[in-house]
Parts: C-alpha cells; structure tokens; sequence
C-alpha cells in the first residue's frame, strides 16, 4: 500500500511539474452576457525572453505563421470560440455554434479579428474561403507586459460586453451584443 501511495504521489507531482512545464498550455475564458454564454478555447504561449519581438517585423509570429500576417491568436491548436446564443462581434453577426477564430495583425495599429466556420484545425491552416466574416478590433497597450497570452470576455450590462486578448505590448477587443 505505501508503494502504490509512492508511486500515485510521484506520478500526481511529475503531470505538475510536466504542465508547469508546457511553454503554451491549454487555457479557457467564459464568461455569459444577457444569459448567453460565450466560451474560448486556446493555448496560452508566453512571451519568455522574446519581449518586443512578438509582433514586430520579422518577429516571432511573422516567422512562424504560413499565413502571416494571419495569426491563430493562440499556439497549437487553433482558438476556438463557441456561442450558445446569436451574437454580434463589431458589427458581424454570429450565430450560435462553434468558431475558429484568426487575427490579421498586418497593420500593427489596426489588428482585424476573423471568425471562420471551419473548425478542428491544428497549428497554422487558415482557409480565407471558410471566413464568416472579419471585424476590426479597438487596440490599446495594457499597464504592463503581459507574460502570458489571455483571453476575456467581459459582460458590460444588458446584452453588451467584450471580447479581449492580451499579450505582450498589445490588447485589442472586439465589442459583443447577444441578441
């Protein structure tokens, strides 16, 4: 008995020690506005010792994305976002169901959400020919570098809110209303 308790609390503090490990792990942001809830599923990479050379010309994202200047906003498998009710993002219209989400950061002051229909792709695919439609995202520089990748959605009263990442020098957000 005290071997398999050994062996159960050597295994329990290695999957700890593996997933404190993992350079982009799994992460989640709900959050529910007028009664719908809005989910996004991501990995979370961080930025390490690559501050300022994220989104910059011939930066990370640039020479890791096929597709740049369209970036998975996450690592890994692709973001997705799922809505159990219609939704507006800016000024496009989502209906209830599960979405990749894209960002086009080809203008560093002027990123550009995009919400495709296909779904389960891992790593860099992007298909422009799947996009349910793109919106343009309000940028902003957060108080502070943020380390980690970060999704929120936040509920603004009513049926409003918004939909934010973070990481590293930017912040950009896109507006939602349930309807």
């Amino acid at each position: 008995m005290k071997h398999l308790l050994l062996c159960t609390g050597l295994l329990f503090a290695a999957a700890v020690f593996v997933r404190g490990q993992q350079p982009s792990p799994s992460a989640k942001a709900t959050g529910t506005i007028a009664g719908k809830t809005i989910t996004i599923d991501y990995c979370s990479p961080r930025v390490r010792d690559r501050a300022g050379h994220i989104f910059t010309p011939g930066g990370l994202i640039q020479q890791t994305h096929q597709s740049y200047p369209v970036w998975r906003a996450g690592a890994n498998a692709a973001t997705t976002m799922h809505t159990d009710g219609d939704i507006s993002l800016g000024d496009l219209n989502v209906p209830t169901g599960t979405y990749t989400l894209f960002v086009d950061i080809a203008d560093p002051a002027q990123w550009t959400l995009i919400v495709s229909k296909e779904t389960g792709e891992w790593g860099l695919a992007y298909n422009k020919n799947m996009d349910l439609g793109r919106v343009k995202m309000n940028m902003s520089k957060p108080p502070s570098m943020v380390e980690d990748l970060v999704y929120t959605i936040t509920d603004r009263g009513g049926n409003r809110g918004a939909l934010t990442l973070a990481w590293e020098n930017e912040r950009a957000s896109v507006p939602i209303r349930v309807h």
